[in-house]
């Protein structure tokens, strides 16, 4: 595990010209009507609106670092926001990206992609009917892929999240963290690995690190409600199962309206416009689904924030 933190720290390295450093919000005991103070890492300031710029650039420079990056360019599945990341990040490094997205994809987050320049390709129900469909594609172009989540150098990057985090709030204990397919967790997991307590909070509609962890494995699990886009993964990845298992100390399950009532909160008290895959790691502790022990020192990671603005306020 030292090892892989030495990774992380040479991913903040490779994409610190590229990143932001993303600001701590530190709020007072009773400003969400919590009884302790929280301090929130605001990612959803990050480039194209979600963390996972981290992993889409360490991904693509540690491959033209390589000599990897073929003139078809790069290619990828996601939800949405790994779309919009790797998009940003191919444009900023003057490559093509092709990015194929499921129905359920977010109109704010198609905008996103194709603002940033890439091609955009709508197929299939899920994740994972994208997922195939780009295989099919990269096979007939030699393009990089750049995985949402299971593949290292993805993993690393977004582990420098937690990295941030640790120089500028080091008193932290716990540190609740949305999960999806897991590349944000698994990175944060393996940087923290034991030194501050990481839980995971998921969608009861998209249970994947729930069921992974229950069954000892990873295995399918339902994907739906009201964060598929961002949190929509059938099954967590195989890199970030073995951390998460060492270094996840609890798997929370919450409500979409718990979700949905978090993103109108952090609307209406901070002016924070997260997505609801952004407010769902906070609603854990909102809800009271989540509650930190005596002492506790607690952080919060927003993720992301592509929602569409007309529905923040009810």
């Amino acid at each position: 595990m030292i090892l892989f933190r030495q990774e992380i720290a040479a991913a903040a390295r490779r994409i610190a010209p590229w990143v932001r450093h993303t600001p701590v919000l530190r709020l007072a005991a009773g400003e969400l009507g919590l009884g302790f103070p929280v301090a929130l890492k605001l990612e959803l300031l990050q480039h194209s609106g979600s963390f996972k710029p981290r992993g889409a650039f360490n991904r693509l420079l540690s491959a033209r670092e390589a000599g990897e990056v073929p003139e078809s360019g790069v290619i990828a599945a996601s939800g949405g926001n790994h779309g919009a990341a790797v998009a940003y990040a191919a444009r900023a490094l003057g490559l093509r990206a092709e990015i194929f997205v499921p129905e359920i994809a977010a109109p704010a987050k198609l905008a996103r992609i194709e603002g940033f320049g890439a091609r955009l390709v709508r197929t299939g129900a899920t994740y994972y009917d994208a997922l195939g469909a780009s295989r099919i594609r990269q096979a007939e172009t030699g393009a990089l892929e750049v995985h949402a989540y299971d593949h290292e150098a993805v993993l690393a990057g977004q582990g420098t999240t937690a990295r941030e985090f640790e120089l500028d709030a080091p008193e932290l204990t716990h540190v609740l963290v949305a999960t999806g397919g897991g590349g944000l967790i698994g990175g944060m997991a393996g940087w923290y690995a034991g030194s501050a307590k990481v839980i995971s909070v998921e969608s009861e509609g998209c249970p994947t690190l729930h069921h992974a962890l229950a069954a000892g494995r990873p295995v399918d699990a339902p994907v739906g409600g009201v964060a598929a886009d961002s949190l929509g993964a059938r099954q967590v990845g195989g890199l970030m199962f073995p951390l998460a298992r060492e270094f996840v100390a609890a798997t929370v399950l919450v409500a979409d309206q718990a979700i949905l009532e978090a993103q109108r909160l952090m609307w209406d008290r901070l002016r924070l416009a997260a997505e609801p895959g952004g407010a769902a790691a906070l609603s854990a502790l909102l809800c009271g689904a989540w509650v930190p022990p005596e002492g506790a020192r607690v952080g919060v990671l927003v993720c992301g924030s592509n929602c569409d603005p007309g529905k923040l306020g009810g």
